[in-house]
């Protein structure tokens, strides 16, 4: 059970983010326990986790502000284990560093600006700059299909989803106009060529068959004036 002073604290410090958020920062506590906090840190701009969003957990002692807590971070992300304690002079790694007047939002500022760094420690990973970048890229879709991700923050699921209907939209228009009438144009002239030459063939098959149908009677007629060329000079003798 949280302290009364613990649980006052925690819903002043829900109240000033409400107030003033912090850049590249979200963070709110679960309905049903004020001392687990959900937070959403978003990648900074000219580091590898530019466009990433990494979602994870705060769990507060309760006898917080004077205990530290526990720091974990569910997407992968290339710089720390997911759903593994990582180790900051802000979390219950070092509770002789321990300031009470660190705050959630000043314990998500300083873990995002750790999380550039590349110092390592307990829960720490060690991966390339292009392995960052493309967890970065895939980061939103992974965290959409956690269901308390989907509950708490219902604005990066939206933003999620217009993100889908660009690339829809971008595969739809793929094919500029002018390609795509350039294509029926040429389907066109192609059917064209292929009526005339299937036309030019049958002209061809009617005259072969005018000239194979030479009339019999003619025939027979030449045959008799020939015969009869052939027998004058016997009439004559």
């Amino acid at each position: 059970m949280a302290e009364k002073a613990c649980v006052k604290r925690l819903q002043k410090e829900y109240r000033a983010l409400c107030k003033e958020p912090v850049s590249h920062v979200e963070a709110r506590p679960s309905a049903n326990n004020i001392l687990e906090w959900y937070y959403v840190l978003e990648g900074s701009e000219g580091t590898p986790f530019a466009g990433g969003y990494y979602y994870g957990r705060i769990t507060f002692p309760s006898e917080y502000p004077f205990k530290p807590p526990s720091i974990r971070m569910t997407t992968p992300n290339g710089r720390f284990m997911t759903d593994t304690k990582i180790c900051l002079s802000m979390s219950d790694f070092h509770p002789e560093s321990w300031n009470p007047m660190w705050s959630v939002s000043s314990i998500l500022t300083g873990l995002l600006s750790f999380m550039m760094d590349k110092s390592p420690t307990t829960g720490s990973v060690s991966t390339s700059a292009e392995e960052k970048q493309s967890l970065a890229k895939t980061s939103l879709a992974y965290n959409c299909k956690i269901p308390t991700f989907r509950k708490l923050f219902p604005e990066y699921v939206e933003k999620y989803n217009e993100q889908l209907a660009e690339q829809a939209r971008l595969v739809a228009s793929s094919v500029p106009p002018q390609e795509e009438s350039s294509l029926l144009n040429s389907e066109t002239v192609d059917n064209n060529n292929m009526q005339g030459r299937v036309a030019t063939a049958e002209d061809g098959d009617r005259r072969n068959n005018q000239k194979k149908s030479f009339p019999t009677w003619m025939l027979l007629l030449l045959l008799s004036i020939f015969g009869l060329v052939m027998s004058l000079p016997l009439l004559e003798h």
